[in-house]
């Protein structure tokens, strides 16, 4: 009995390393738009994560027995201070999955994950420019100390949290254009600078790598029986450092991906949307052997708020 349980805890450390691209979706939900003062914005959107593709570098190894799934609802709050400086805040609920389905064999866990809060100040607005830059921290709100089924803590790559402060920095620059009001041309810039968990299983330091993600995108809107939906083509570049333990490298962890994400929106009233969008990976070259993303979609709704003057009070004062 001892001896299976030490093969089937080597197997599971093994394969937690071939998937760094699994997790909550933090970076990838972040930058609200910046409205007129006083507004807020509400939205709640659910996101799946669907990891099937192993790959060793570039390259796709013929194996479709390992399976990484991650499900996630995401609630994102804004409010604008001002017509320039808005605050945002991002939460979010967890359940990841790992499965080998030769055997079925299954390791997961769920609960609320980590918490980004942060501030954005619009730097530009003028002849249909728009400037932005923002920043603000990731909150360790999840728990690390998830176990398995045999009573075994679940390695840092599928705990709902990180037990880690991290930094997050975000910028993102607009054009729309005068021959087409509707027609917008984007780029956001996202950097989160990784805290260490200093009580990883008790008696390591875990540290995720350090993230990077490019996004370049055009938006246009058009009208279908008198509804507006609006939609985007966005080209999405993520870079990833290795993972570590005790300041030393975990090696299959780390890499950069290149994915297309289209998405369509429903404007139901001036106010309210719904929105859908669609990741397909385009190409990757990762550290060692990975699970990377077969594919990944979003559907959500959000809502615009008329003005608080009470909110706007308090946070005024």
């Amino acid at each position: 009995m001892l001896l299976l349980l030490v093969v089937f805890f080597s197997s599971e450390h093994v394969y937690s390393q071939t998937c760094c691209s699994g997790g909550v979706p933090l970076s990838n939900n972040i930058g609200l738009p910046i409205l007129e003062k006083g507004i807020m914005q509400v939205g709640v959107s659910y996101d799946y994560n669907n990891l099937n593709t192993l790959k060793e570098r570039g390259d796709k190894l013929n194996d479709r027995n390992r399976l990484r799934i991650t499900h996630a609802v995401l609630v994102n709050l804004g409010y604008s201070i001002t017509n320039n400086l808005s605050i945002e805040a991002l939460l979010t609920w967890v359940n990841q999955q790992r499965r080998i389905l030769t055997n079925n064999a299954l390791s997961q866990s769920s609960g609320i994950g980590d918490a980004i809060f942060l501030a954005r100040y619009k730097l530009l607005d003028k002849n249909n420019w728009n400037f932005s830059v923002g920043g603000g921290l990731k909150l360790p709100m999840g728990a690390t100390d998830k176990k398995n089924d045999l009573g075994i803590v679940l390695n840092a790559d599928l705990q709902p949290g990180s037990n880690a402060l991290d930094v997050v920095f975000l910028t993102s620059v607009s054009k729309q254009f005068n021959f087409r009001k509707s027609l917008t041309f984007s780029s956001r810039l996202t950097y989160r600078e990784t805290g260490v968990n200093n009580e990883y299983q008790k008696i390591n330091k875990y540290k995720f790598g350090n993230e990077t993600q490019f996004f370049v995108s055009v938006a246009d809107q058009f009208l279908v029986f008198n509804q507006i939906f609006n939609s985007s083509l966005t080209f999405k570049y993520r870079h990833v450092l290795h993972d570590e333990i005790n300041k030393g490298k975990i090696s299959n962890t780390g890499g950069q991906w290149f994915f297309l994400r289209p998405s369509l929106s429903l404007e139901i009233t001036e106010n309210v949307r719904f929105s859908a969008s669609l990741e397909l990976p385009l190409y990757s070259k990762i550290e060692g052997v990975q699970l990377t993303p077969t594919y990944r979609f979003n559907v959500g709704a959000s809502v615009q708020l008329f003005k608080s003057n009470r909110i706007q009070t308090l946070l005024s004062k």
